[in-house]
């Protein structure tokens, strides 16, 4: 099992127009490539010097092929639909491999 986090600061000023678009339209299009099984988005609890606001989305997925797979055929095309955000925020992104869940 593998976890692709995306990690993001946005900006205070288009933080409600940029969660109801996470939540009704992003995330559901990242479930929709069929890469993913889960997803969870967290608010990060910790106050960033540069300001807005946090947070973190982890997508479940079966294996780093189909990860590949994610990066391959949709990674690009599902970023840019992120434009009418552009210069107010700020991601990262992780890999993470699941060891143990208990």
């Amino acid at each position: 099992m593998y976890i692709y986090n995306v990690t993001i600061n946005i900006d205070e000023t288009v933080h409600d127009d940029w969660l109801h678009w996470m939540k009704s339209e992003h995330i559901p299009a990242m479930l929709d490539t069929g890469k993913f099984s889960k997803a969870l988005m967290t608010r990060v609890l910790v106050e960033e010097e540069m300001g807005g606001i946090t947070y973190s989305v982890q997508y479940r997925t079966d294996s780093k092929e189909t990860l590949e797979k994610y990066y391959k055929e949709n990674a690009a095309i599902l970023r840019a639909q992120s434009k009418p955000f552009e210069g107010k925020f700020v991601a990262f992104r992780t890999e993470l491999q699941v060891v143990t869940e208990q």
